[in-house]
C-alpha cells in the first residue's frame, strides 16, 4: 500500500497537487476544488498535532471505520465526511492550493515522527497507518477532481 511517507509516492502526491486548477472539475461529491483543497489540510494538521477535532465517536467508527481508513481498498466516492472536516463557505484556490502545499511539505519533514498523538476520532495509528491513511485521503480527493 502506499505510504504519503514514501518518496516516491509522495513526488507524485505533489505532481498531482500541481495539475488541479480552479477550474479542475468534480467527478462526484458537492465540494469545488478550492473547499477541496482546504479539506485536505484537516488530516495533515491532525498529524502534525496541529489541529484537533471535538467529537465523541461512537463505537461504530472507532472499530469498523477506523481500519477502512487504512486498508487497501480506495476510499468510496461516497464516503462519509466528519461534521468538523465539511467546508461549505467558498474558499480561495490558489491560497488553498499554497497552504496544502506548505501542510504537505511539514508532514514530509516530519516523516519520522514515531511519536504521534493518538488521532481525536480514531485513536492511536503506526507510523505506518499515519502514512497510508495520508495517502489515501489525497489520493481520494485528487480523484475526485481528475488528477
Amino acid at each position: 500500500m502506499p505510504s504519503f511517507f514514501e518518496k516516491e509516492t509522495y513526488d507524485e502526491l505533489q505532481k498531482r497537487l500541481h495539475h488541479l486548477t480552479p477550474d479542475s472539475e468534480r467527478v462526484w461529491g458537492k465540494m469545488d476544488a478550492g473547499q477541496m483543497l482546504k479539506h485536505c489540510q484537516f488530516p495533515i494538521q491532525i498529524a502534525l498535532s496541529k489541529e484537533t477535532v471535538e467529537l465523541k465517536p461512537n463505537w461504530l467508527i472507532k472499530t469498523f471505520f477506523k481500519k477502512l481508513m487504512y486498508a487497501k481498498m480506495p476510499y468510496s466516492k461516497g464516503a462519509p465526511t466528519a461534521p468538523a472536516f465539511v467546508v461549505k463557505e467558498s474558499k480561495n484556490f490558489k491560497a488553498e492550493k499554497a497552504s496544502l502545499q506548505r501542510w504537505m511539505d511539514e508532514l514530509w519533514e516530519d516523516r519520522d515522527n514515531a511519536n504521534r498523538r493518538p488521532h481525536p476520532i480514531f485513536g492511536e495509528f503506526t507510523k505506518e497507518q499515519w502514512g497510508t491513511m495520508q495517502w489515501k485521503h489525497l489520493d481520494h480527493h485528487f480523484r475526485q477532481f481528475g488528477v
